[in-house]
C-alpha cells in the first residue's frame, strides 16, 4: 500500500510567488498621506528578500530584475534604475542566504535594514549620476520601516510557502 504526498487541498504550488509580487507592487502603488510616503516600507525589496532567502534556487537576481523594471515602469523612473538596485539585493540575499536563514529574528531584521540600505544607496546613486541629487535622510526611512515589518511579513509568506508546498 502507498501513501501517497499530495494533499486534496486546492493546488497552488507555483502561484504563490508571483502572487505576492503582485501584492507586494500594488502596495507600492497604493497612495498614502504626504506626511506618510516616506516611511512606505519597500514592499517588493523585503518580498524578494524572503524568496531569494526561503527558494533560492527559483528567486533570484533574475527575478529582482524583472520586479525592477515593473516597478520602474509604474513610477514613471529612470528605467532600469530599480531594475539595478533589485538585481543587485537579489543577488546579495542568494548568496547569503544560508547564513540569515540561521539568525534570530532580530538579526534578520538587521540583514534586512542592511540589504535594503543597499538598494536605497544604488538608487541614490543612479539619481546623483542622473543629476537629481535631492536625496535627504528621508530616502532611509523605508529600510527602517521594512525592518519592522520584516518578522510578520516572514510569518505569513512562510505560512503561505508551507501550505502550497513550494519548496
Amino acid at each position: 500500500m502507498q501513501i501517497s504526498a499530495d494533499t486534496t487541498g486546492p493546488r497552488v504550488r507555483g502561484w504563490i510567488i508571483p502572487i505576492s509580487f503582485g501584492a507586494a507592487l500594488l502596495l507600492m502603488a497604493m497612495p498614502l498621506p504626504t506626511w506618510a510616503v516616506p516611511y512606505r516600507p519597500d514592499w517588493v525589496g523585503i518580498v524578494l528578500i524572503y524568496w531569494c532567502i526561503a527558494v533560492p534556487h527559483r528567486v533570484g537576481a533574475g527575478v529582482g530584475w524583472s520586479v525592477g523594471i515593473v516597478m520602474d515602469v509604474m513610477q514613471f523612473t529612470l528605467l532600469g534604475q530599480n531594475a539595478l538596485s533589485k538585481t543587485v539585493l537579489g543577488f546579495l540575499a542568494n548568496q547569503s542566504h544560508l547564513r540569515i536563514r540561521m539568525y534570530p529574528m532580530w538579526q534578520q531584521c538587521t540583514a534586512v535594514f542592511l540589504l535594503l540600505s543597499i538598494d536605497i544607496g544604488l538608487v541614490t546613486w543612479v539619481h546623483g549620476v542622473a543629476g537629481n541629487i535631492k536625496v535627504g535622510w528621508s530616502a532611509w526611512w523605508p529600510a527602517a520601516s521594512s525592518m519592522l515589518i520584516w518578522p510578520w511579513l516572514f510569518i505569513i509568506l512562510r505560512d503561505a510557502r508551507r501550505r502550497s508546498y513550494i519548496c
